[in-house]
C-alpha cells in the first residue's frame, strides 16, 4: 500500500512568486538609484523629493509649508557648481548705471543675445547720480525685451532701484581716470554696488554676475565659460580698441593683479585711509597684471591666481557675499571697491582667479588728448583735401586758358620747318632755271680745254704812300 497522504501535504515549489519579488526588488533598486541621481542633478528638488518619500518624518519643514506667509530655503543647495546651467541654477546679474542712456542698446543686445537660459537668469540695476534719460530709456528697453514674441528672451525676476549718492566726479574718461577723484570715487562706487545687492540677493540665487554696460564684445556664453572653471571668484581679461594711429588696441582693466613685495611695502608707508590704485605713476606697485599676461593666441582656459579684481566683469558664487565678502567702501588693506573686494575674498580663504587669454572688449571713449589729436587729424585732412581740390582747379584753369607749351614749341618747330623746305625749293628751282642759260651762251664756240693754273705768287703788300696835296674847291663836281 502506498502512503500518498505524505506528499499532498509537503510544501510545493512557488518559482512565479520567487520571481516576481526578485523584479519588485530590482525596481525598487532602480527607484531608488534614479531618485539619488535626480536629487545630485536638480539639487533643487531634494527638499520637496525627501519630503514625499518620508512622509514628513524626515522633513523639517511641514510645519512651514503650513503657513503660506512662510518661505523655507535650504541653502546647501544653491552653492553654485560648474555646471549650473544643466542643474537650474540661478543667476543674479548686477549692473550699476549712471548716465548710461546711450550705452544701454548696445548692453541689451548683449542681454538678447546670452545663451545661459534666460528665465535663469534674474537682472537688477541701480540707477544713480543720473543727469539724462538712464530711467527711462531703460524702463522702455525692459519692457521690450520682457514683451518679446521669442519665448526664449524674457528675463526672470527684474528689480530697478534709484539711489544718489552725491556722486560729484562727472562721467568723462578725464574725470572719472584722473588720480586726484579715484580714492573718493571708488568709495562711493562701493557703497553702490553694496546698495544694489542686498536688495536683491535671494536665497535662490546660487551665482553673482557684475556686468559694466558699456562691454562693447563679449562672448556670448560668457556665464558658461566663467562657471565651469568652478571658482569661488573669476574675472576675464578686459581689454579696448584703439584707433590705428594709437596702436590698436591696449589693455583697459588693470584693477586685476597679484600683489607684489613692493606694493606691500608700499602699503605700510601710506595712511590708514589711503587707496591705492593701479596704472598711476604715483603709486609704482610693480604688480603682475592679469592684463599685461595676455596672449591672443594662448589657452582661453587658462587660470591665474589673482588678489585684486576688477569690476567690468565679476562671475561670483553666492556663498561668497552670503559669507561675508562686499565691496569696502573704505580703505581695505590700503584698497578699496573691487579691489578691496577681491583681497577680503582670499582674506576668507575663497579662490579669486583671472584668465588672462579670455578677452572681453571695453568700449574706447577718447580722452581730451585724444579729441585734440584727432581734431588736429582732422584739419590736417580738410587742408590736404582743399590743397589737392585747388590743385586740381588750377590745372583744369590752365589747361581751359592756355595752350601746351611742348604743342606750341612743336607747332613752331614744324613751321619753321616748312619755312626752310620753301626756301630750299625756291633755291632748286632758281638753280635749274641758270642751268639752260648758262649751256645757251656756251653754244657758238667750241669748248678750250682749261690751260693749267699756275700757282699764283702771293701778292706784295703795297707801301703806303704820301698823301697827295688837296685840290682846290670847285665849285661843281663833274663825273
Amino acid at each position: 500500500m502506498i502512503n500518498c497522504r505524505k506528499q499532498r501535504f509537503q510544501p510545493r515549489s512557488h518559482s512565479a512568486l520567487r520571481r516576481r519579488q526578485q523584479l519588485i526588488q530590482r525596481l525598487c533598486i532602480v527607484g531608488g538609484l534614479s531618485i539619488f541621481i535626480l536629487i545630485l542633478i536638480f539639487p533643487s528638488w531634494r527638499a520637496a523629493v525627501l519630503g514625499t518619500l518620508s512622509f514628513g518624518l524626515l522633513s523639517s519643514t511641514d510645519d512651514f509649508e503650513q503657513l503660506e506667509t512662510v518661505r523655507y530655503y535650504d541653502l546647501s543647495n544653491f552653492q553654485g557648481t560648474a555646471r549650473g546651467w544643466e542643474r537650474e541654477e540661478r543667476v543674479l546679474l548686477c549692473t550699476p548705471l549712471r548716465d548710461a542712456s546711450s550705452h544701454l542698446p548696445m548692453f541689451f543686445s548683449h542681454l538678447r543675445n546670452f545663451t545661459y537660459p534666460h528665465h535663469l537668469i534674474d537682472l537688477a540695476f541701480l540707477v544713480s547720480d543720473s543727469k539724462d534719460d538712464t530711467l527711462e530709456s531703460l524702463t522702455r528697453m525692459l519692457e521690450e525685451l520682457q514683451n518679446d514674441p521669442d519665448p526664449k528672451q524674457p528675463y526672470g525676476e527684474i528689480s530697478v532701484i534709484e539711489k544718489d549718492f552725491g556722486q560729484k566726479v562727472n562721467q568723462d574718461v578725464e574725470s572719472r581716470h584722473g588720480f586726484a577723484a579715484q580714492a573718493s570715487r571708488r568709495k562711493l562706487m562701493a557703497q553702490a554696488r553694496n546698495w544694489l545687492l542686498s536688495a536683491t540677493l535671494r536665497p535662490t540665487h546660487s551665482w553673482v554676475y557684475w556686468r559694466d554696460a558699456d562691454v562693447e564684445t563679449a562672448p556670448f556664453t560668457i556665464l558658461e565659460d566663467l562657471m565651469r572653471h568652478n571658482k569661488d571668484v573669476i574675472v576675464p581679461n578686459v581689454w579696448r580698441p584703439l584707433p590705428d594711429w594709437l596702436g590698436g588696441e591696449q589693455p583697459y582693466d588693470l584693477n586685476s593683479w597679484q600683489e607684489s613685495e613692493t606694493a606691500l611695502a608700499l602699503a605700510d608707508t601710506l595712511d590708514e585711509d589711503a587707496v591705492i590704485v593701479e596704472g598711476y605713476a604715483e603709486y609704482a606697485t610693480w604688480r603682475p597684471h592679469l592684463a599685461y599676461l595676455r596672449d591672443p593666441y594662448g589657452d582661453p582656459d587658462m587660470e591665474m591666481d589673482i588678489d585684486g579684481v576688477g569690476g567690468v566683469s565679476i562671475l561670483a558664487k553666492a556663498k561668497v557675499f552670503r559669507s561675508g565678502v562686499h565691496f569696502p567702501a573704505f580703505s581695505f588693506e590700503k584698497h578699496a571697491e573691487t579691489e578691496a573686494f577681491g583681497k577680503m575674498a582670499k582674506r576668507m580663504k575663497f579662490s579669486v582667479v583671472g584668465l588672462p587669454h579670455y578677452t572681453i572688449w571695453h568700449l574706447y571713449e577718447p580722452s581730451l588728448e585724444d579729441i585734440r589729436h584727432m581734431e588736429e587729424m582732422e584739419r590736417e585732412r580738410n587742408a590736404r583735401e582743399a590743397e589737392e581740390k585747388e590743385k586740381v582747379e588750377r590745372a583744369k584753369f590752365v589747361q581751359e586758358h592756355f595752350k601746351d607749351p611742348k604743342a606750341e614749341w612743336e607747332k613752331d618747330g614744324k613751321a619753321i620747318q616748312d619755312i626752310l623746305n620753301k626756301d630750299k625749293q625756291k633755291e632748286q628751282q632758281v638753280d635749274n632755271q641758270n642751268q639752260p642759260r648758262a649751256a645757251g651762251e656756251g653754244q657758238g664756240q667750241p669748248q678750250q680745254p682749261a690751260p693749267p693754273q699756275r700757282p699764283q705768287p702771293e701778292p706784295v703788300p703795297k707801301q703806303p704812300q704820301a698823301p697827295a696835296a688837296e685840290a682846290p674847291k670847285q665849285g661843281g663836281q663833274g663825273r
